[in-house]
């Protein structure tokens, strides 16, 4: 159950496929330098390899506790959340005036990505923690930033997200926790949240709250909705927790996995709490949190597939089984010179290596997004950054749960038993397609809203780049890349075609078709992002690169990635196509078990 954070991997996905030290030409992140990338990856791999992943398997069989509202968690937890906190990792994304360390938000993706590989339970207080901050930045008033933000960015406190309640899940508009004026700028909260991932621990001395309630003036739905700061201790005048507020966790919830993350049914009896943003504008200011934890869910998928992907991987050499065709000697032989296994292997690994270049690219759009030189480049750069959202999301984590599977399926009849630790990978991330917005709302989001608010602009000039990547490969003296652009072409085709086809269909079938089209839209984005590393991978070669071996498995892996996943990809069309016709015409008949 050992893990190293693939700190070289990650590097050839910032630099060579998302091109994140294009951000320095901007001048917002004068802290930033291609020799401090290495450096902060590998302190940050320290703290994944040394200090979390040795307590991911406590974690998940001791838990977390609850009594009399107080929440314990694992053993070794507190103690590894002051060592987040002295490494100032919180702050590594935020501006160096709210004292963080004004990195590029890419770097704070793969610090994420490390801390959800090595410890998912523990990674999820500083992925909400990293949202809520975002939103204060943004839409909180100048007190609440002066009071609220050093803690945070510091990591001295953390933060929660609470949407869901017990009759409204996805519903958001189905809220009934209210808030009412107390005459003196503050408000009186009073409700209950269920599923509040770290809504009460005791890692830190103070917990603050971003609370969606409904003031007395709010109309139904989603637009009578305000967001509210609810402190656990209200801070005094010196800014230290005081008064203990209303704001109790009355039960943790009994999950599948994550048993190391408190997750809270919180209660609201009167607390205290402070309007963030505009009233009847919750959830504008809730929306930059929500997107904040989207991608980093998604980085989340990528966390666990690659924890469950070393953990095969070093079972597979270790496990020796039958004779391998080209195996040395008489066998047993590893498990890993089977065909069978190395393809599983080889596939984990490259569906890994794409879901991981789509969230660092999305990352560095979104930087580009606010600190472009130009606004045409802003632009741009925000509309490729909503249409990677949802993808990035739930194509991500569709790929944490199917490694994770996949891993489990090498370790054989072991995987199934819990002492392996294979199986916790799977439980773990199973959860990641659901929160943050189940990935069927992904998938609405990205036909009903990104596809189709700009009459599919945004789509077209990702198909622009897929093209001339194509291109880039047919072109190339590497006999390996001309194959890419083979597979690459077609798949970019139906991309092109599914999309010219939604934009015209009806919204029943649009709706029908979302999820089918989500999966062929991260399968062809996956394929083009290892494909712009293959031919940066190409380049090295070329340039008598010390990296000889590794640019070659670069290309490899884009190799075994469109052999496999983008020959796929035309098929999706029947799927996407068909429309909502076979499943509403034959009517409820065709559901009922007989």
């Amino acid at each position: 159950m050992t893990y190293r954070a693939p700190v070289r991997d990650i590097r050839f996905a910032l630099e060579e496929i998302a091109a994140m030290d294009s951000l320095k030409a901007t001048g917002a992140f004068p802290e930033f330098s291609s020799d401090l990338t290495p450096a902060i990856l590998d302190e940050a791999g320290k703290l994944a390899n040394d200090v979390l992943a040795p307590l991911n398997w406590d974690g998940d069989q001791q838990g977390c506790s609850l009594k009399d509202g107080v929440v314990t968690t694992p053993k070794g937890f507190k103690q590894a959340y002051e060592k987040f906190v002295e490494g100032g990792w919180q702050g590594l994304q935020f501006p160096t005036e709210a004292g963080g360390m004004g990195l590029p938000k890419a770097l704070g993706c793969a610090l994420m990505e490390m801390l959800q590989s090595s410890n998912m339970a523990f990674g999820l207080g500083p992925m909400l923690s990293f949202g809520a901050i975002e939103s204060l930045i943004e839409v909180g008033t100048d007190e609440q930033r002066e009071v609220y933000l050093p803690k945070l960015i510091s990591g001295e406190w953390t933060a929660t997200m609470n949407l869901t309640e017990p009759q409204a899940g996805s519903d958001v508009g189905a809220l009934r926790t209210k808030a009412e004026p107390n005459g003196d700028g503050s408000w009186s909260i009073t409700g209950q949240k269920i599923y509040i991932t770290w809504g009460e621990h005791d890692c830190t001395d103070n917990i603050i709250h971003l609370v969606l309630a409904r003031t007395p003036d709010g109309a139904p739905g989603t637009k009578g909705i305000s967001l509210f700061l609810v402190p656990k201790f209200i801070p005094d005048e010196h800014g230290n927790p005081g008064e203990r507020n209303a704001a109790t966790a009355i039960g943790l919830e009994h999950k599948m996995g994550i048993h190391g993350s408190p997750t809270c049914t919180m209660e609201y009896a009167g607390a205290k709490g402070w309007l963030v943003g505009e009233e009847f504008k919750g959830m504008a200011g809730m929306f930059i949190m929500m997107n904040s934890a989207r991608l980093n869910v998604g980085v989340q998928g990528v966390g666990i597939a690659e924890r469950a992907y070393q953990q095969a991987l070093a079972y597979a050499k270790d496990r020796r089984q039958g004779r391998a065709i080209k195996g040395e000697g008489p066998g047993p032989h590893a498990i890993i010179d089977h065909p069978d296994v190395r393809r599983t292997l080889a596939l984990m690994k490259a569906k890994i290596e794409a879901a991981r270049a789509i969230c660092f690219h999305a990352a560095v759009e979104a930087d580009l997004a606010v600190h472009g030189d130009d606004a045409d480049e802003k632009a741009w750069s925000k509309r490729r950054e909503d249409l990677l959202i949802p993808i990035a999301k739930a194509w991500s984590t569709d790929v944490g749960v199917e490694v994770a599977s996949m891993g489990v399926q090498v370790h054989g009849g072991m995987g199934f038993i819990e002492e392996t630790g294979a199986a916790q990978h799977y439980r773990d991330a199973r959860i990641a397609p659901i929160y943050e917005g189940t990935n069927g709302i992904q998938a609405i989001d990205l036909v009903g809203r990104k596809l189709a608010r700009d009459g599919g602009h945004a789509m077209n000039e990702l198909i622009e780049d897929i093209r001339q990547t194509v291109e880039d490969c047919a072109t190339s003296s590497n006999p390996e890349l001309p194959v890419l652009a083979e597979r690459l072409a077609p798949a970019c085709d139906a991309l092109e075609q599914a999309s010219a086809w939604l934009l015209d269909a009806s919204d029943e079938d649009r709706l029908a078709a979302a999820t089918p089209f989500l999966k062929l839209a991260g399968d062809v984005t996956g394929g083009w992002l290892l494909s712009v590393g293959a031919v940066a991978a190409q380049r090295m070669l070329k340039e008598g690169s010390n990296e000889a071996q590794y640019a070659k498995s670069r290309i490899a892996l884009a190799r075994v990635y469109a052999e496999t996943v983008l020959t796929s990809a035309p098929g999706l069309l029947g799927d996407i196509m068909v429309g909502a016709e076979p499943l509403f015409g034959p009517g409820e008949a065709m559901l009922e078990s007989a």
